[in-house]
This record gives structure tokens, C-alpha cells and sequence, in this order.
């Protein structure tokens, strides 16, 4: 007795389709999975056997043999419950159903009680992508899985009532997706309870415009941690291509939340300092996404800066440039997108009052020093802007005038983001952060007073060819807020001012 029906697998970000095939044949009795399974894979042994005996089917006594297609891609996670389960209904005769168009995902309670499982989205994708017409999967899941059009999703909340509907005595109804959600309300900072920092205000509307990564840097207590909070709140809406790309990351790293169709706002990562390597690049035996690529889309925020080891934020250097990270393992490489705003945070010294006009630092050169240098010059170089944020004076914090709000600001990053998109349109370049070398000087044409005070900026601060590109890229943006065609020369200089403040601080290691 022989049955075949189908499932999925994931491998990175992206999903194939699995054979699970049952051979039911006399001998003693047992039961055995092949095909590179992992350990949740194998346990799948017990939770089939009690889900079939509780819901009264019979398990047969025989020589159960599951083989899961292609044998040679390893398959991970309880997501093999169900298909398992229907399969050796058919293989025993006690269910007949014609399945080959029909996709099966779930993990299942000892009572036959579907539970959610990861990876839904990318899943689903294949499924449609490989030509099947229906998928059946735990009734949580069903929001994330309904996205897909042109597929028919139907959310199993117990194997009765999957049996029940293959079987035709009662229909599951097929999930609709949720085409009005817009996500769960967040209470986002809003630049209007910001006190003063317009300068820090500034440069932030020209970092969410053009996807520029950034330093804010000052005294404990400035505003620099509520200053990236409040980056949120003024980042420009999603495409439905990045919300797709986002969505199906964090469904693979299992924490998109319940019931919950397509992420709709653009990630925010804030993780500890003590993360590691791992953790925040990305890694694992089985490689999972980390930190960077979960704020994909969206911002990378670590505060104090300098507490992180070494060996973490190095690991970030390569990923900021290419938009991907490799995990390279002996059993195979994986790629996760990791396209960020990089935000990070610091104190000028242990103290934190090195340089501040009117408390005196008590820390020795020497410890100024060797806190600095925790940030590498490299990891420096690739910040777009350098921002100081300086203590706040009390006029500002007793002030009862309210700010500028974020929705007014983000009306204009908006307006800057759309010019961007129609810029790039068809290129694959999202926005101005992520310009190429190749169509640098196309997209970015200076007039001759924007070239020639650039060329003064190179000359004086000894920029890097990294660092030209950068300041570059952010004149393009101020232009862009600007609703102008050609860089002019005060765009390049509030560019280059973005570029020197590491020379106040950094100035014997660079």
C-alpha cells in the first residue's frame, strides 16, 4: 500500500517543494522517515501515531516506510505532522481523496489539534509558483498564507475536519485575506515631543529619505536613544515588494505575530550590546537570519555603540555594503537579504562628557582614546552622516511650543522617496543609499560651484574614495528634498558637514 501527496521545505529564505511518500507493507512493526530529516522530522513518529489512535483512526501495525523527496535537501521543523498523517490514511485505505494538486503544512497536537508553524509565506509562494491549486494549513497560519492570490488556502484547525472536507461531507471554508489590515497600532515617538535637536531632526529626515546610515553622538542624556526611536515614525511606506520580502524573513525566524497577514510598517531593531556575532549577523548550524537582516527594510539601531564587541560589529562592515549576508556552511551556503538603515548611538568617551562646553570630562586621553578606537575606522567610514547632538539647553526643555510633528516630515521624505522611485524604476536600486558605482555619476550630476567645493572638502579632509561616494549620495538626497534635478553647491556642503565630525573626535586614528 503506497500513498503520495505533497508538502514544502525551506532552505534560507526561499521554500521547494517535498514529496512525502508512504510505503505501508507487512513485516514487523516500525516506522521509519528517510530523506535528511532532523530530529523534529523524526519525532514526527509519535505525534502522528497519537494524533491518529485520539481522533479513532486505526494506526496500522505493519512496516511504515516515509521517504521525504529530494532525499539529498535537508528537511527541518514539525511542519510534516500533517502531510504525514493524511498520507497514511490514504496508504491504509481509510481515506480515498485525489490530493496531487493540493499542498499540506502543520505540526499537530497528540489530540490532532493543528498548531502555527514558521516559514508560511515563502511556502506558500512555491506553492503557487509550482503550479498547485490548494493549500491546507493550521488555522493561525491561514492569514499569512491567504496573501498568496490565485491560491486556495484553507485553515484546518483539527484532522476530523480535514478528513471531513477531502472526504466531502463538510467543506472547510477558504481564507480571505484581510485586504483592509493595516497591522496592530503602534504608539510610535513622534518628532513633535522632541525638545530642540533641529539639527539632529535634520539630518535624520535626510537619512529616512535617502536610506542613509548614521551616527548620532553626544553627551548622556542629549536625546540621541528617543532621536532613532522616533526614525519610525518618519520612514517612508513600504512597496508591496518590500513588505513581501520582510514578511517572509520574519515568518522564517517564527516572529511574525498572530494572525497577521503582511507586516506593514518597516522593521526596528534595537538589540543588546551583548548580542553576538551570530546573533546579529546571522549563523547558526542551520543558519538563521539575525538582527540585520530581521530590520530589513527598515532600521538597525545599537545604542552605545562602543559596548559592542569587536567581532559583532565587524561582522557588520561587508553586509552594509552588498545588502545580503552569506552564511557559508558544510552543508551549504545561504543568503538573507539585509538592505538597512544602520543607526547607531555612542558617547564621546566613558564619561560622556568629552568635549561638552560646560562639564569637564574625567576621563584621561589615554581612556578617550582606547574607548573611540572601539569603533573602527572601516565601520566609521561606511556611516553616511556623523551627527552631534548636544546636551539640550533649558529654554527648549521648558518650552511649551511644539515641534515640527513627524507626520509633516514624513510627508517630505515621502515626497523625496517617490522621486527615488521613479528615478530607479526597473534598476533594483531602492533608494539613494544604495546607488552603484556605475550609475554614480549619472543620478548625481553636480553643477560647476557644487563640483569644485567638493573637490575642496575631498582635498582638505582627506576623504576616503568611500567617503566621497557617500557624501555624494547625500547631496543627491538633499537635492531630492529640495525638488531639484542638479546637486548645487549648498547641497554638497551640508553633505560634507554630515562627513567631519569624526575628525573632532577620531582625529588621532584617522
Amino acid at each position: 500500500m503506497f500513498a503520495r501527496l505533497y508538502s514544502m521545505g525551506i532552505f534560507g529564505i526561499e521554500a521547494f517543494p517535498v514529496e512525502v511518500e508512504v510505503d505501508v507493507s507487512k513485516g514487523m512493526p516500525c516506522f521509519d522517515i528517510v530523506g535528511l530529516p532532523d530530529t523534529a522530522v523524526k519525532e514526527a513518529r509519535n505525534r502522528v501515531r497519537s494524533a491518529l489512535k485520539n481522533c479513532g483512526f486505526d494506526f496500522p501495525l505493519n512496516r511504515i516506510t516515509v521517504n521525504l523527496a529530494p532525499a539529498d535537501r535537508r528537511k527541518e521543523g514539525p511542519v510534516y505532522d500533517l502531510p504525514l498523517l493524511i498520507a497514511i490514511l490514504c496508504a491504509t485505505g481509510q481515506l480515498s481523496a485525489h490530493l496531487d494538486s493540493c499542498v499540506f503544512l502543520g505540526e499537530l497536537s497528540l489530540s490532532g489539534e493543528t498548531r502555527p508553524i514558521k516559514g508560511v509565506l515563502p511556502m506558500a509562494i512555491q506553492a503557487k509558483e509550482s503550479g498547485f491549486q490548494e493549500l491546507f494549513l493550521p488555522a493561525a497560519n491561514a492569514s499569512e498564507g491567504a496573501v498568496v492570490e490565485g491560491l486556495q488556502v484553507y485553515p484546518v484547525e483539527h484532522v476530523g475536519q480535514l478528513v471531513a472536507h477531502l472526504c466531502g461531507e463538510k467543506r472547510i471554508p477558504a481564507a480571505v485575506p484581510d485586504t483592509s489590515y493595516t497591522g496592530p497600532a503602534k504608539h510610535l515617538l513622534d518628532f513633535a515631543d522632541v525638545r530642540g535637536q533641529s539639527d539632529a531632526k535634520r539630518a535624520l529626515e535626510i537619512a529616512a529619505s535617502g536610506g542613509h546610515n548614521v551616527m548620532l553622538i553626544g553627551p548622556p542624556g542629549s536625546g540621541k536613544s528617543m532621536l532613532a526611536k522616533c526614525l519610525p515614525s518618519i520612514l517612508p511606506d513600504m512597496t508591496l515588494e518590500e513588505t513581501i520580502e520582510v514578511t517572509k524573513i520574519h515568518s522564517i525566524a517564527g516572529i511574525l505575530e498572530k494572525g497577521m497577514g503582511l507586516i506593514p510598517t518597516r522593521p526596528f531593531r534595537s538589540p543588546h550590546h551583548t548580542v553576538s556575532p551570530a546573533g546579529l549577523a546571522g549563523g547558526g548550524t542551520i543558519p538563521k537570519p539575525g538582527e540585520i537582516s530581521l530590520a530589513h527594510q527598515g532600521v538597525l539601531f545599537l545604542d552605545e555603540l562602543p559596548e559592542f564587541t569587536r567581532g559583532s560589529t565587524e561582522a557588520l562592515r561587508q553586509p552594509m555594503e552588498d545588502g545580503k549576508v552569506t552564511l557559508s556552511r558544510a552543508n551549504g551556503s545561504v543568503s538573507y537579504p539585509c538592505s538597512v538603515m544602520f543607526v547607531a548611538a555612542m558617547n564621546p568617551c566613558p564619561c560622556g562628557y568629552f568635549g561638552h562646553p560646560n562639564k569637564p570630562c574625567s576621563c584621561s586621553p589615554g581612556l578617550v582614546s582606547k574607548y573611540l578606537s572601539r569603533v573602527s575606522g572601516p565601520l566609521l567610514d561606511r556611516l553616511d552622516l556623523h551627527v552631534e547632538v548636544p546636551a539640550v539647553d533649558f529654554d527648549d526643555l521648558s518650552s511649551g511650543q511644539k515641534a515640527e510633528s513627524s507626520a509633516e516630515v514624513k510627508a517630505r521624505v515621502n515626497a523625496a522617496r517617490k522621486i527615488q522611485n521613479e528615478r530607479f524604476r526597473g534598476t533594483g536600486i531602492s533608494c539613494n543609499a544604495r546607488i552603484t558605482p556605475d550609475r554614480l555619476h549619472e543620478v548625481c550630476c553636480l553643477e560647476p560651484a557644487a563640483q569644485e567645493l567638493l573637490k575642496k572638502a575631498f582635498e582638505t579632509l582627506g576623504l576616503s574614495a568611500r567617503a566621497y561616494d557617500r557624501v555624494l549620495k547625500v547631496a543627491r538626497t538633499i537635492a531630492d528634498l529640495d525638488q531639484k534635478e542638479t546637486i548645487q553647491s549648498h547641497h554638497v556642503a551640508e553633505a560634507v558637514q554630515y562627513r567631519s565630525l569624526d575628525r573632532k573626535y577620531w582625529m588621532k586614528e584617522l
